[in-house]
């Protein structure tokens, strides 16, 4: 890829706990080892909007413990299930506020590649692409890889 000489290059990963987010982590961190980079395996995590009886209001901020716990726990069982334990150097936890398309944009600024899940934990089965895989295919300071769940990670002939 196309890093400065001597430099590594950087790889961002969307992870959500979610089957496609699992796929993308693997195929990450198997690109990395080929290009000895590295990569930074990135979970946003916010607040659920609620309704009240004065309109949508921000949840109160007791869960943000509960939930950013939550979405650590979801990024550290990813990256155990999924990264072999001698490329687990590779990987950079990254746990971040925000919606999960503005967090991975932001993150994938000065990356040499993002890597995304066709699909998280919402939206539409359906669908061909989720709306953050859409979101960053749209606006991604750098290339995007759309790894599909169900499908073998290609061995590249090592």
């Amino acid at each position: 890829m196309g890093g400065e000489p001597g430099q590594q290059d950087r790889i961002v990963v969307g992870v959500d706990g979610s089957d496609s987010s699992k796929e993308a982590l693997r195929w990450a961190v198997r690109q990395a080892e080929l290009t000895d980079g590295v990569v930074r395996a990135v979970t946003a995590w916010e607040y659920p909007p609620l309704y009240g009886s004065i309109g949508w209001i921000d949840a109160p901020q007791e869960l943000a413990g509960d939930l950013k716990g939550v979405a650590s726990r979801a990024l550290d069982d990813a990256i155990e299930e999924v990264v072999p334990p001698a490329q687990v150097a590779r990987v950079h936890r990254s746990l971040a506020y925000g919606t999960p398309a503005a967090v991975l944009l932001d993150q994938a600024k000065g990356a040499d590649l993002l890597v995304i899940g066709s699909h998280g934990h919402g939206g539409f089965t359906g669908a061909l692409l989720g709306s953050v895989g859409q979101h960053c295919t749209q606006h991604a300071p750098c290339p995007v890889v759309v790894v599909r769940s169900g499908h073998e990670v290609p061995d590249h002939g090592t």
